[in-house]
């Protein structure tokens, strides 16, 4: 019997406490001029002392729940994408699982940094088609206060806190998947990352001194590789499934900055900008779940007609890269 892998529920939360442009001004040498004009970005969310990813997560999740009108008993998997994990393990699936009460579900944590939705959302897919699985919740969850240097101008401009998430299912209506095309490259691994805290370089009394546990990025070079791979990933997504770029009626890029968000958008130049749904301007980058917090949102105050695509992109540390084909399905 063949299986269609659908999202027929999304949810998604964002911490209470604002980060504004002028008050990174208060902390360290910008301004909002100077923000906004290279990054597009005026806002963050930025979660509560006692507010972790596992916290940030099982919200979206209990929201994603009650939008697919299914009970946490009924999840068979629970995927986690995220970068900031609660602890170095167990896994934050395993604390989101007890969290939600999805007693039978079994849980895996995946870390592809900012692409990090898109490879668990490659994984459910095979999954539920394959006849594994029928319900798998998807939680993407980032707390990136907790490894930002806000003595650091050139990064901590950049990031912010939330979660979102999906149930994707073999049964239901909502958003088919319809390609999802992935990539990675290791070569360029030094140009985002954080130097200290794994097995290659433990924490110590001098890695905390020379604050090597906070997120080092070469933001030029990241950029350039952003923009054609993304490109490439979209392209490649869009070949596998059949569908021409004209054909797209959404996009919904990774949140990371305004220009590079701009520069994938071109490729799609028959779009109005409406279409090309932003939430850069007010959380920020908020790796893992910026696009599941996008497509969100996006479902929740637009109109998606029947049979109409949603291209997701996204790209982060590693390198990783990926593009996801969606198709509203009300059928």
């Amino acid at each position: 019997m063949a299986f269609k892998a659908k999202i027929i529920g999304t949810g998604s939360y964002l911490p209470e406490k604002v980060l504004t442009n002028r008050d990174l001004e208060a902390m360290v040498e910008t301004t909002d001029e100077w923000i906004v004009s290279r990054t597009g970005m005026k806002e963050r969310r930025i979660a509560a002392s006692g507010e972790f990813t596992s916290h940030m997560g099982a919200e979206a999740a209990k929201k994603a729940l009650t939008d697919a009108k299914l009970e946490a008993s009924e999840i068979d998997f629970i995927l986690v994408a995220t970068l900031t994990p609660d602890y170095i393990f167990p896994s934050t699936a395993c604390l989101i699982q007890k969290e939600i009460g999805a007693a039978k579900a079994a849980g895996l944590d995946v870390q592809a940094a900012c692409t990090g939705f898109l490879y668990a959302l490659s994984l459910a897919k095979s999954l539920v088609e394959s006849g594994t699985y029928k319900n798998i919740l998807v939680v993407a969850s980032e707390k990136l206060s907790s490894i930002t240097d806000y003595k650091d101008r050139s990064t901590c401009v950049l990031f912010g806190d939330g979660a979102g998430a999906c149930v994707i299912s073999s049964e239901g209506k909502g958003l088919s998947i319809e390609s999802v095309r992935l990539g990675c490259d290791g070569e360029q691994a030094e140009l985002l990352l954080i130097p200290a805290g794994g097995c290659r370089k433990p924490a110590s009394q001098e890695s905390v001194d020379q604050r090597e546990h906070y997120i080092k990025m070469a933001g030029n070079e990241v950029f350039k590789h952003a923009v054609r791979r993304m490109e490439m990933a979209c392209k490649e997504c869009l070949d596998a499934a059949g569908v021409k770029e004209e054909d797209i009626a959404w996009l919904i890029p990774h949140q990371a900055n305004l220009r590079i968000i701009d520069a994938i958008a071109k490729r799609f130049h028959h779009l109005p900008p409406e279409r090309i749904f932003k939430t850069v301007h007010k959380y920020g980058n908020t790796s893992a779940s910026s696009c599941v917090i996008a497509l969100d949102e996006m479902r929740k105050t637009q109109n998606v007609s029947h049979n109409e695509q949603v291209l997701l992109t996204a790209f982060g540390s590693g390198l990783t890269w990926g593009a996801a084909l969606l198709k509203e399905d009300r059928a």
